[in-house]
């Protein structure tokens, strides 16, 4: 698939892998539409990349549908088509479900799973009419219960349903539709998470120079797209994990708690 003046819409991506998608859509041709609620971040993206792209940016709050249904509209409003969807704006969490403010599952949830169905419900018809592609950004978390991040986990648990289905209902519509699943990656989104009382964490609990970085999720993001790839798991530590629970799930559980607990200032006790 050639990316050049294809039209991609990218939300999240004021930071992390967004960001990083922007910048390498940008490379291969495309022309973008970057959303986030922080518009100064995505101004100044805007800035950098109109050298050499056309691109616009456009305040989203993903937890509001009338801002994703905004989202694409001026989408349409400026270049008349929409090729690529990607839904990657998320946010994370770490607690145990016992101490945990019922609000904060809610507030994941709204981010990561209704901030996709609502870009994807409107979006949806105009891709269908490019036969493009709508990605998922969820996590191995996705595939395996991850202790600590029940809503988190849940989230992206539904999102990987929602695109599932979404693929099977559209298979005779030439949709392409690709869950896509980093593992750890060095972003912000460890310092962004709520902890139990929906206060941000504020740090990572975990040595980000020794994460994939954001740049190289993107390029693989886009290799996936090129090929039309259903599903998408990166970094050897994901792709075991993902291949073991597949065979031995109990002996995944016990080393999943094993590994969480041993995070510095862990809620394991």
């Amino acid at each position: 698939m050639v990316l050049k003046d294809k039209v991609a819409i990218i939300t999240g991506a004021s930071s992390g892998i967004g960001l990083a998608t922007a910048r390498e859509f940008a490379k291969a041709g495309c022309k973008l539409v970057v959303g986030a609620r922080n518009i100064d971040k995505l101004q100044e993206l805007e800035g950098e990349l109109s050298y050499i792209t056309e691109i616009i940016s456009v305040k989203c709050d993903v937890t509001i549908e009338a801002d994703c249904k905004r989202l694409i509209q001026k989408s349409l409003e400026r270049f008349g088509k929409i090729d690529i969807l990607v839904n990657n704006a998320g946010i994370s969490m770490r607690a145990l479900f016992k101490d945990l403010e019922l609000s904060v599952i809610k507030e994941v949830m709204d981010v990561n799973f209704w901030g996709t169905v609502y870009c994807t419900k409107y979006a949806l018809p105009h891709i269908l009419n490019t036969s493009g592609s709508v990605i998922g950004v969820i996590s191995i978390s996705g595939y395996k219960g991850l202790p600590a991040r029940t809503g988190y986990s849940a989230s992206k648990f539904a999102v990987y349903g929602f695109l599932e289905t979404l693929r099977i209902e559209h298979l005779r519509d030439k949709l392409h539709v690709m869950i896509f699943a980093p593992g750890f990656t060095a972003s912000n989104i460890r310092q962004t998470a709520l902890v139990a009382d929906g206060s941000r964490q504020g740090e990572t609990p975990r040595d980000e120079s020794k994460m994939m970085s954001a740049e190289e999720c993107a390029r693989q993001m886009i290799k996936g797209i090129r090929k039309r790839k259903a599903t998408m798991v990166l970094t050897p530590i994901g792709k075991v994990l993902v291949f073991l629970n597949k065979i031995a799930p109990r002996l995944v559980d016990r080393l999943e708690y094993n590994f969480m607990k041993k995070e510095p200032n862990s809620p394991f006790k």
